[in-house]
């Protein structure tokens, strides 16, 4: 364990980051309604590797912290500041999250858990502030796995949003996910899609493995949406409960 977090404290360090979110607990790409318990540490170190000359080349990371905030077992809350440093000068890498939410079956069988949501707040004035919010409800259906949908919107307070999002600054999330529980409760596998033409909007994939109770990993690929502007992907993510 000592010698995983070390790695990733060094891939911090040295890797050099892009438009990746500053995530709350996420999907591949997107958030989710799963929301971080109270007083629950997690670590978190998402990669994203060009597969086109001509595109989104090199090692290009996002890595951060989340925390819960909330005792209690009908509401939750978390909070999180990621580090992003996409010029390589230093200068406003740190961008804050919050998400409040109901789990599922919360007060009925039937309910789905709901969560509402911003990311991206950076500390440089239309430079940094994406300033997303957003809005998801999912729920579990049978053996089918968990569905998702939701929307979010852009730049919240922010002059040229329209610039910072290339004109698409509102859109939808959905998703599905699953554990594969037919072969291993350790594998998941997942899809999400953010509408948009800003480096937001993409469709990706892929599949996690759970190798501790406090400790993943997800490997996937990103089709973005503006496929002149940003070209595929290949993600991994490593994520940690640290206590």
């Amino acid at each position: 364990m000592n010698k995983l977090l070390s790695a990733c404290t060094a891939l911090l360090v040295s890797f050099i980051c892009f438009e990746a979110s500053a995530t709350p607990s996420t999907q591949i790409w997107i958030p989710s309604t799963d929301i971080q318990p109270f007083k629950k540490l997690h670590i978190g170190w998402d990669a994203y590797i060009g597969t086109a000359s001509g595109g989104t080349e090199g090692v290009l990371s996002n890595g951060g912290l989340t925390i819960g905030v909330l005792p209690f077992s009908k509401v939750a809350m978390e909070v999180g500041v990621d580090f992003r440093d996409g010029n390589g000068n230093h200068k406003n890498p740190f961008y804050f999250n919050a998400k409040v939410g109901v789990p599922e079956n919360t007060f009925s069988k039937y309910q789905p858990s709901v969560a509402i949501g911003a990311y991206d707040f950076g500390t440089k004035k239309d430079f940094s502030t994406y300033n997303i919010v957003y809005g998801l409800v999912s729920k579990n259906i049978w053996k089918l796995g968990r569905f998702s949908f939701g929307g979010y919107k852009g730049g919240v307070g922010v002059e040229n949003a329209e610039v910072l999002f290339n004109n698409s600054t509102a859109g939808f999330l959905v998703s599905w996910d699953r554990v594969i529980n037919e072969l291993s409760d350790k594998l998941w596998v997942c899809i999400d899609f953010q509408s948009g033409k800003s480096s937001y909007g993409a469709l990706n994939f892929g599949a996690g493995w759970n190798f501790a109770s406090n400790a993943s990993m997800i490997l996937g690929y990103n089709i973005y949406n503006d496929h002149d502007m940003y070209k595929p992907t290949v993600t991994y993510q490593i994520d940690i409960n640290l206590f």
